[in-house]
């Protein structure tokens, strides 16, 4: 069973994080196909889909890369730019024409330390997103490559 997709940013963020959030936003397109990160390459920002799709990607060693999940309205792409290294731990391509919100990392970052509560609801907000990202990719591995799929119990 597929675990719930996490809160977009509107329900995640209080009415005022969000606001404050939102006017670091940049608004971008991407046409269909547009690659937005390789896995392995450097997080210096992320996106809040308006429209559109993404399709999340990770590299398996001797076949096509697994699609993990799709990314549709309101939802995050990328989290890596959360964490250091700062490197993506996943890939990202546009699956048709996308308009999102561009957010640049550092800025973020910044903004987040010098506003705790602020910093607090974004990482709770991301930190919710990796954990359904990681059940996700758990489950899409296993229904690729398990014997049994997803339904076995370990």
């Amino acid at each position: 069973m597929n675990a719930p997709a996490p809160a977009g940013m509107l329900q995640a963020l209080p009415a005022e994080h969000r606001s404050r959030l939102l006017r670091f936003a940049r608004e971008v397109s991407f046409p269909q196909g547009a690659r937005l990160f390789e896995e392995g390459g450097r997080a210096d920002r992320f996106w809040v889909v308006r429209t559109g799709g993404v399709d999340l990607e990770m590299r398996v060693p001797g076949q096509r890369a697994a699609v993990i999940e799709t990314v549709r309205h309101n939802e995050l792409v990328g989290w890596s730019w959360l964490f250091a290294p700062y490197v993506w731990h996943l890939g990202a391509r546009t699956t048709s024409p996308v308009r999102a919100y561009e957010f640049d990392a550092t800025t973020i970052r910044s903004v987040c330390q010098d506003d705790p509560a602020l910093g607090a609801s974004v990482a709770r907000w991301v930190g919710g997103v990796l954990v359904h990202r990681l059940r996700s990719a758990r489950t899409r591995l296993l229904d690729l490559y398990a014997p049994y799929g997803s339904g076995s119990l370990l």
